[in-house]
């Protein structure tokens, strides 16, 4: 896997977790989570809450993966259009699933609330449109949600408007969206994590799961011990290779990349995202940005297929910020890292089973800042047998990527060539 760079969110990181030393010898649990993201301890809060003797595996550190190095960006929906969704699950299906993508957002709202967590949590988010044809596609998207979802916490945007909230000549228009947002991701996680220890899960970092025996109890194998328990759930996402061939397959990791400037003055802040907002733009490889706490600018953008970083990532990244904002072109960047996001091959989320006890979701593809803390939620109503919320999403049928796990990177890459072509259209 990819190697670690430090990044703006671990360098501000403002909790600590009480001991979470790795597993060494054989425990018993209720519960095995593997992945210490948001959807690992968002079930493990859920759970531990509920009297359940959970146990967490992470690999590396509790937020090392895409939770604690995302956007940052919190926003109701799904990356996959809203007619793939009708195609597999009909109206009522497609609305039900849209209306728990609202409530993931609440969720996180509630939960920064309720627990305390110290995670910068802001609202207000654009999606940007560079041409005629993404503004075609935000105003069916607005007149849809409207009409057949009840969701009116839109407001369209033209060339004007975009502009209050958008300091830059880039965008002809937009879609306003009041109820998204943006925060810290690694302290919102970090604050999570907390929470279930809390409630009395056992959390052990440096602890990479190696396998997984099936049966009655599963038992989730480690490089130092093993824990067998009742269920097992699978929380890694792009980090899970060797863990669960069944299901590997489904999503492929892709690497996407943040730089963070300097801090900004008051001004140059007030000069670039007057509303502080967070921003998507709507191409293919998008560029997604907001500011921090501290208004530094944190620019995402670009995708690769390998694990290793791009050469150059602070200049390659420099120019796709000056692209936007050339205001900024003599702001010094402090910060530049990447991390994998879990893709499917129609952008849809993968929640499903593997036998009777072991449960994932994965393949959020970009969008999974606020669902992920849903999925950890309806992964633990499943374990507690109420997984009806859980069953409409594992009702999406998925595809594996095809080329096995040598060729299905090259092949994904050449596709996507042509969508990088479409975005200079």
């Amino acid at each position: 896997m990819a190697e670690y760079v430090e990044s703006y969110y671990s360098a501000s990181r403002n909790l600590s977790l009480r001991q979470t030393d790795a597993l060494v010898g054989n425990e018993t649990a209720d519960v095995c989570i593997v992945g210490g993201g948001l959807t690992g301890c968002s079930a493990a809060l859920y759970l531990a809450q509920r009297g359940y003797r959970v146990h967490l595996l992470e690999a590396e550190r509790i937020g090392w993966g895409a939770s604690g190095r995302s956007g940052g960006q919190i926003i109701p929906g799904l990356s996959t259009e809203v007619g793939k969704l009708r195609a597999d699950l009909g109206e009522d299906g497609a609305r039900a699933v849209w209306a728990m993508t609202v409530e993931a957002v609440e969720l996180v709202r509630e939960r920064v609330q309720s627990l305390g967590i110290d995670c910068d949590l802001k609202w207000g988010y654009v999606h940007a449109a560079t041409k005629a044809r993404h503004m075609r596609e935000l105003e069916h998207w607005h007149a849809d949600l409207a009409r057949n979802f009840n969701y009116r916490a839109m407001q369209l945007l033209d060339r004007h408007g975009v502009a209050e909230h958008i300091a830059s000549p880039r965008y002809l228009g937009g879609l306003y969206q009041r109820d998204a947002g943006h925060l810290h991701p690694l302290n919102y996680t970090l604050g999570l994590a907390q929470a279930s220890q809390n409630a009395g899960a056992r959390l052990h970092e440096n602890s990479r799961a190696v396998g997984i025996e099936r049966g009655p109890k599963a038992r989730v194998r480690t490089t130092y011990g093993a824990v067998e328990a009742e269920h097992v759930l699978l929380c890694g996402n792009a980090y899970l290779a060797g863990v669960a061939p069944d299901i590997e397959a489904a999503v492929m990791p892709v690497g996407s990349y943040i730089l963070a400037t300097e801090p900004l003055s008051p001004e140059q802040a007030a000069g670039v995202l007057p509303r502080d907002d967070a921003v998507a733009d709507l191409n293919f490889v998008l560029d997604y940005y907001r500011l921090a706490a501290d208004r530094r600018l944190l620019f995402g953008g670009r995708i690769s297929y390998t694990a290793r970083q791009p050469r150059r990532l602070k200049t390659l990244m420099r120019q796709r910020v000056n692209q936007v904002f050339p205001q900024l072109a003599d702001v010094r960047a402090d910060y530049a890292w990447g991390g994998f996001v879990g893709i499917t091959r129609n952008r849809a989320p993968h929640f499903g089973r593997i036998g009777n006890n072991v449960y994932f979701a994965q393949g959020f593809s970009g969008h999974g800042m606020a669902l992920t803390g849903l999925a950890g939620q309806l992964l633990g109503e499943a374990v507690a047998g109420q997984a009806e919320r859980f069953d409409v999403f594992a009702r999406i049928t998925h595809k594996d990527f095809p080329g096995g796990r040598l060729m299905r990177a090259p092949l994904l890459a050449l596709a996507t060539s042509y969508y990088r072509l479409r975005d200079l259209l």
